[in-house]
Protein backbone atom coordinates (compact mmCIF):
# COMPACT_ATOMS: atom_id res chain seq x y z
CA UNK A 1 0.00 0.00 0.00
CA UNK A 2 1.35 3.45 -1.11
CA UNK A 3 1.77 6.07 1.73
CA UNK A 4 -1.04 8.27 2.27
CA UNK A 5 -0.57 12.15 2.31
CA UNK A 6 -0.40 12.21 6.15
CA UNK A 7 2.55 9.28 6.33
CA UNK A 8 4.56 10.67 3.83
CA UNK A 9 4.31 14.63 5.67
CA UNK A 10 5.38 12.30 9.13
CA UNK A 11 8.22 10.45 7.52
CA UNK A 12 9.62 13.70 6.06
CA UNK A 13 9.02 15.85 9.41
CA UNK A 14 10.87 12.68 11.67
CA UNK A 15 13.71 12.63 9.17
CA UNK A 16 14.75 16.18 10.23
CA UNK A 17 15.27 15.59 13.90
CA UNK A 18 18.89 14.16 14.86
CA UNK A 19 19.59 12.03 17.90
CA UNK A 20 20.43 13.79 20.88
CA UNK A 21 18.16 16.85 20.31
CA UNK A 22 15.51 18.05 22.55
CA UNK A 23 12.27 18.70 21.28
CA UNK A 24 9.17 19.94 22.11
CA UNK A 25 6.44 18.05 20.94
CA UNK A 26 2.57 18.78 19.85
CA UNK A 27 -0.21 16.58 19.26
CA UNK A 28 -0.82 15.32 15.98
CA UNK A 29 1.32 14.45 13.20
CA UNK A 30 4.29 16.20 15.13
CA UNK A 31 3.43 13.73 18.01
CA UNK A 32 3.84 11.00 15.58
CA UNK A 33 7.49 12.28 13.82
CA UNK A 34 9.20 12.05 17.37
CA UNK A 35 8.29 9.05 18.10
CA UNK A 36 8.91 7.39 14.42
CA UNK A 37 12.21 9.36 14.82
CA UNK A 38 13.04 7.71 18.16
CA UNK A 39 12.39 4.43 16.98
CA UNK A 40 14.60 4.93 14.10
CA UNK A 41 17.79 7.19 13.81
CA UNK A 42 17.14 9.57 16.69
CA UNK A 43 17.19 6.98 19.61
CA UNK A 44 18.21 9.32 21.76
CA UNK A 45 15.66 12.37 21.39
CA UNK A 46 14.45 14.17 24.41
CA UNK A 47 10.82 14.42 24.17
CA UNK A 48 9.26 17.36 26.04
CA UNK A 49 5.79 17.72 26.06
CA UNK A 50 4.07 21.06 26.84
CA UNK A 51 1.56 19.25 30.29
CA UNK A 52 4.73 19.17 31.72
CA UNK A 53 6.69 16.19 30.98
CA UNK A 54 10.07 15.90 30.48
CA UNK A 55 12.26 12.89 28.79
CA UNK A 56 9.23 11.14 27.89
CA UNK A 57 9.64 7.64 26.21
CA UNK A 58 5.66 6.13 25.69
CA UNK A 59 4.95 2.77 24.74
CA UNK A 60 2.42 3.90 22.53
CA UNK A 61 0.64 6.74 20.88
CA UNK A 62 0.29 9.53 23.15
CA UNK A 63 -3.78 10.95 22.33
CA UNK A 64 -2.87 14.60 23.83
CA UNK A 65 0.04 16.72 26.11
CA UNK A 66 -1.64 15.72 28.98
CA UNK A 67 -2.15 11.24 28.23
CA UNK A 68 -0.87 9.59 31.16
CA UNK A 69 1.45 7.19 29.20
CA UNK A 70 4.00 10.22 28.60
CA UNK A 71 5.00 9.88 32.55
CA UNK A 72 5.58 5.91 32.93
CA UNK A 73 9.85 5.97 32.16
CA UNK A 74 10.05 9.80 31.86
CA UNK A 75 12.47 11.66 32.73
CA UNK A 76 10.78 14.09 34.91
CA UNK A 77 7.41 15.49 35.31
CA UNK A 78 7.04 18.98 36.70
CA UNK A 79 4.53 21.88 36.01
CA UNK A 80 3.57 23.83 32.49
CA UNK A 81 5.09 27.08 34.00
CA UNK A 82 8.25 25.12 34.67
CA UNK A 83 8.43 23.41 31.10
CA UNK A 84 7.99 27.10 29.52
CA UNK A 85 10.36 29.06 32.12
CA UNK A 86 12.99 26.75 32.97
CA UNK A 87 13.58 25.00 29.63
CA UNK A 88 12.01 26.90 26.81
CA UNK A 89 12.67 30.34 27.35
CA UNK A 90 16.41 29.60 28.78
CA UNK A 91 16.85 28.36 25.30
CA UNK A 92 17.03 24.42 26.21
CA UNK A 93 14.77 23.37 23.21
CA UNK A 94 15.97 22.38 19.62
CA UNK A 95 13.24 22.05 17.99
CA UNK A 96 9.51 23.30 18.25
CA UNK A 97 7.19 21.42 15.72
CA UNK A 98 3.88 23.90 14.77
CA UNK A 99 0.71 23.43 12.75
CA UNK A 100 -2.02 25.80 11.73
CA UNK A 101 -5.00 27.07 9.44
CA UNK A 102 -2.45 29.22 7.48
CA UNK A 103 1.14 29.82 6.68
CA UNK A 104 1.93 32.74 4.74
CA UNK A 105 5.26 33.92 3.17
CA UNK A 106 7.37 34.43 5.31
CA UNK A 107 6.35 31.32 7.77
CA UNK A 108 3.81 33.64 10.14
CA UNK A 109 1.05 31.21 11.31
CA UNK A 110 -2.03 31.80 12.13
CA UNK A 111 -4.50 29.39 14.32
CA UNK A 112 -6.86 31.76 15.76
CA UNK A 113 -9.20 33.03 13.16
CA UNK A 114 -9.76 33.32 9.80
CA UNK A 115 -11.01 36.30 8.28
CA UNK A 116 -11.96 39.84 10.16
CA UNK A 117 -10.73 39.31 14.60
CA UNK A 118 -14.01 40.66 15.31
CA UNK A 119 -16.32 39.34 12.85
CA UNK A 120 -14.40 35.99 12.07
CA UNK A 121 -15.43 33.73 9.16
CA UNK A 122 -14.52 30.63 10.99
CA UNK A 123 -12.95 31.25 15.09
CA UNK A 124 -10.02 28.71 15.45
CA UNK A 125 -8.92 27.04 19.05
CA UNK A 126 -5.60 29.51 19.17
CA UNK A 127 -1.98 29.38 20.27
CA UNK A 128 -1.67 27.12 23.34
CA UNK A 129 2.21 26.95 23.67
CA UNK A 130 2.80 27.48 19.67
CA UNK A 131 3.49 31.18 20.25
CA UNK A 132 6.37 30.84 22.43
CA UNK A 133 7.73 27.77 20.82
CA UNK A 134 7.74 30.00 17.67
CA UNK A 135 9.86 32.47 19.46
CA UNK A 136 12.13 30.74 21.87
CA UNK A 137 12.75 27.11 20.12
CA UNK A 138 16.36 27.26 18.20
CA UNK A 139 14.26 26.21 14.91
CA UNK A 140 10.97 25.48 14.12
CA UNK A 141 9.32 22.95 11.88
CA UNK A 142 5.82 22.97 10.70
CA UNK A 143 3.97 20.18 9.10
CA UNK A 144 0.81 20.95 7.11
CA UNK A 145 -0.93 19.82 4.23
CA UNK A 146 -0.61 22.25 0.88
CA UNK A 147 -3.61 23.85 -0.17
CA UNK A 148 -4.14 27.47 -1.28
CA UNK A 149 -6.27 28.18 1.46
CA UNK A 150 -3.32 27.33 3.82
CA UNK A 151 -0.70 29.41 1.81
CA UNK A 152 -2.05 32.78 1.78
CA UNK A 153 0.90 35.00 1.00
CA UNK A 154 -0.32 36.86 4.06
CA UNK A 155 -2.16 35.36 7.28
CA UNK A 156 -5.24 36.90 8.42
CA UNK A 157 -3.75 36.44 12.10
CA UNK A 158 -0.50 36.13 13.23
CA UNK A 159 -0.82 33.77 15.85
CA UNK A 160 2.73 32.57 15.75
CA UNK A 161 5.25 34.70 14.42
CA UNK A 162 7.86 33.27 11.21
CA UNK A 163 9.84 35.67 10.49
CA UNK A 164 6.98 38.63 10.56
CA UNK A 165 8.00 40.57 7.28
CA UNK A 166 11.66 39.48 7.20
CA UNK A 167 14.34 37.93 9.43
CA UNK A 168 15.51 41.78 9.74
CA UNK A 169 12.23 42.56 12.15
CA UNK A 170 12.24 39.48 13.78
CA UNK A 171 15.49 40.20 15.21
CA UNK A 172 14.11 44.12 15.81
CA UNK A 173 11.17 42.83 18.31
CA UNK A 174 13.30 40.41 20.04
CA UNK A 175 12.44 36.83 19.18
CA UNK A 176 15.85 35.00 20.43
CA UNK A 177 14.73 31.36 18.59
CA UNK A 178 15.68 30.70 15.06
CA UNK A 179 12.20 30.82 13.73
CA UNK A 180 10.88 28.64 10.76
CA UNK A 181 13.40 26.12 9.22
CA UNK A 182 11.25 24.21 7.31
CA UNK A 183 7.74 23.38 6.15
CA UNK A 184 6.49 19.89 5.23
CA UNK A 185 3.55 18.83 3.18
CA UNK A 186 2.14 16.30 1.34
CA UNK A 187 3.86 18.31 -1.84
CA UNK A 188 7.14 18.49 -1.29
CA UNK A 189 9.58 21.16 1.65
CA UNK A 190 10.12 24.57 1.42
CA UNK A 191 12.30 26.55 3.62
CA UNK A 192 13.36 29.53 4.07
CA UNK A 193 15.88 31.86 1.91
CA UNK A 194 18.13 35.05 2.85
CA UNK A 195 15.26 37.27 3.31
CA UNK A 196 13.17 34.86 5.24
CA UNK A 197 11.00 34.13 2.81
CA UNK A 198 9.84 30.37 2.07
CA UNK A 199 10.82 29.33 -1.12
CA UNK A 200 10.54 25.58 -2.76
CA UNK A 201 13.53 23.70 -1.79
CA UNK A 202 12.23 19.69 -2.33
CA UNK A 203 9.35 18.02 -4.02
CA UNK A 204 7.89 14.60 -3.15
CA UNK A 205 8.03 11.98 -6.07
CA UNK A 206 6.08 12.52 -8.63
CA UNK A 207 4.44 15.95 -7.70
CA UNK A 208 5.30 18.73 -9.99
CA UNK A 209 6.14 22.39 -9.30
CA UNK A 210 3.09 23.48 -10.85
CA UNK A 211 1.40 21.61 -8.92
CA UNK A 212 3.05 23.20 -5.58
CA UNK A 213 2.94 26.55 -7.37
CA UNK A 214 -0.93 26.05 -8.24
CA UNK A 215 -1.56 25.48 -4.17
CA UNK A 216 0.34 28.43 -3.18
CA UNK A 217 -1.23 31.86 -2.59
CA UNK A 218 2.03 33.64 -3.70
CA UNK A 219 4.26 34.19 -6.50
CA UNK A 220 6.15 31.24 -5.15
CA UNK A 221 9.87 31.06 -5.85
CA UNK A 222 11.78 28.07 -6.47
CA UNK A 223 15.67 26.78 -5.07
CA UNK A 224 18.29 26.34 -8.41
CA UNK A 225 19.28 23.07 -7.06
CA UNK A 226 15.26 21.88 -6.24
CA UNK A 227 15.89 18.55 -4.77
CA UNK A 228 13.80 15.29 -4.54
CA UNK A 229 12.57 13.45 -1.42
CA UNK A 230 13.13 9.71 -0.14
CA UNK A 231 10.02 7.91 -0.48
CA UNK A 232 9.05 6.27 2.78
CA UNK A 233 11.37 3.13 3.79
CA UNK A 234 9.07 -0.18 4.65
CA UNK A 235 9.92 -0.01 7.88
CA UNK A 236 8.89 3.72 8.70
CA UNK A 237 5.47 2.77 7.82
CA UNK A 238 5.20 -0.27 9.13
CA UNK A 239 6.18 1.28 12.75
CA UNK A 240 3.63 4.02 12.09
CA UNK A 241 0.94 1.67 10.80
CA UNK A 242 1.44 -1.29 13.56
CA UNK A 243 3.34 0.56 16.01
CA UNK A 244 2.23 3.89 16.47
CA UNK A 245 -0.59 4.70 15.16
CA UNK A 246 -2.69 1.27 14.48
CA UNK A 247 -6.02 2.47 14.76
CA UNK A 248 -5.38 5.46 12.01
CA UNK A 249 -6.28 8.38 14.58
CA UNK A 250 -4.49 10.41 12.83
CA UNK A 251 -2.86 8.66 10.06
CA UNK A 252 -6.42 8.05 8.01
Amino acid sequence: MPPTAAELMTVNAARLLRDGETVFVGVGLPNLACNLARRTHAPNLLMIYEAGVVGARPSRLPLSIGDPTLVSGSTLVCSMYDIFTLYLQRGKVDVGFLGGAQIDRFGNINATVIGDYHHPVVRLPGSGGSMEMAAWAKRCYIITPHQVRRFPEKVDFVTSAGFLQGRRQREEVGLCGGGPQAVVTDLGILEPDERGELILTALHPGVSVEQVRANTGWNLKIAENLGVTQPPEDEELRILRLELDPQGIYLK
